[in-house]
């Protein structure tokens, strides 16, 4: 008989190669479904079949009394209803869904954190660029913020997607949906930098031989995690206070991009956004724009 553990392994396993999920969202999913049994343990609960509905609201109300943010419960829920889509699908359970009535909290609608052009002055000013790290984290900052792709999109580059003469770059994106992007003139000249110099020397650390863009210490493919731990050594170096992620830089890419007169449908193809939802969330504008707007607008500014 086929353990629970197993059953959770085979849904990470199809959300890995069926669904194209970054490592990130598995290892959220895995967390979820971890937190879930648990809880199943404690009202000693034996199996994923035995879950009712009344079993699920008892959950919502534990993780209220735990003061889980709206964002992370809906998340919870949500991540539990997939879960059980594919045990129905594959059988292992009966055409039940205990949390398909459950109704997810209202997420917080939270305006994105950007950078200021001062404080992306001092992010770009930091890295060595004499050292092949330092090229390579350079590289890093002005492609993520010059064109706004995820940073798992950027772990998947391999050489061949850039063309540097005509300042394009092709992007893997979520659902194996495939971009292209524009490059510019920074990141181009930072990536040119990188791959005739710091790239090579990197190569030469490893007897494995790579086509993957982005290159640790050791020669081999980097990782996300790995681009999360260099931009936090990057924000302590350039003694930023602020707390950022990759995302950030693709968050200021969009706000930028808005706030100079971008189009949105035009935004929305670059950050690759299947709806135009996703992108209307970056249609705030920063305070010193918006008294800009204002004093050239308002006749009596």
């Amino acid at each position: 008989m086929v353990s629970e553990r197993q059953h959770v392994v085979d849904f990470l396993n199809y959300l890995m190669i069926e669904k194209n999920c970054s490592p990130y969202t598995i290892e959220h999913y895995e967390k979820d479904i971890n937190d879930f049994t648990s809880f199943l343990k404690q009202q000693a609960i034996e199996g994923f079949a035995a879950v009712s509905y009344v079993l699920v609201r008892q959950y919502l109300v534990t993780l209220h009394e735990k003061k889980y943010a709206r964002n992370t419960v809906a998340r919870k829920i949500s991540a539990m209803r997939s879960f059980y889509r594919f045990l129905n699908r594959e059988k292992i359970i009966e055409e039940h869904n205990p949390f398909a009535m459950a109704s997810l909290p209202k997420k917080a609608r939270m305006l994105p954190q950007f950078l200021y052009e001062k404080e992306l002055e001092r992010l770009f000013n930091v890295s060595d660029v004499t050292t092949p790290m330092g090229q390579r984290n350079q590289a890093i900052l002005e492609i993520l913020y010059g064109t706004g792709i995820r940073v798992s999109e950027l772990c998947k580059m391999q050489l061949r997607d850039l063309d540097l003469n005509v300042e394009i770059a092709l992007v893997k994106g979520k659902g194996k949906k495939e971009r292209y992007v524009p490059i510019g003139s920074f990141a181009r000249e930072s990536l040119e930098k990188y791959i005739q110099d710091g790239r090579k020397l990197l190569l030469e650390k490893t007897e494995k031989k790579s086509d993957a863009l982005f290159l640790n210490y050791k020669g081999e493919p980097l990782t996300v995690r790995g681009v999360r731990t260099i931009l936090n050594k990057l924000i302590e170096e350039s003694s930023l206070t602020i707390h950022i992620s990759p995302h950030v830089l693709r968050h200021t890419f969009a706000t930028h991009m808005l706030n100079e007169g971008a189009d949105l449908r035009a935004v929305q193809e670059l950050l690759g956004h299947a709806n135009l939802s996703s992108t209307q969330v970056y249609t705030h504008v920063s305070k010193s724009h918006l008294k800009k707007i204002y004093n050239n607008a308002h006749p009596r500014a």
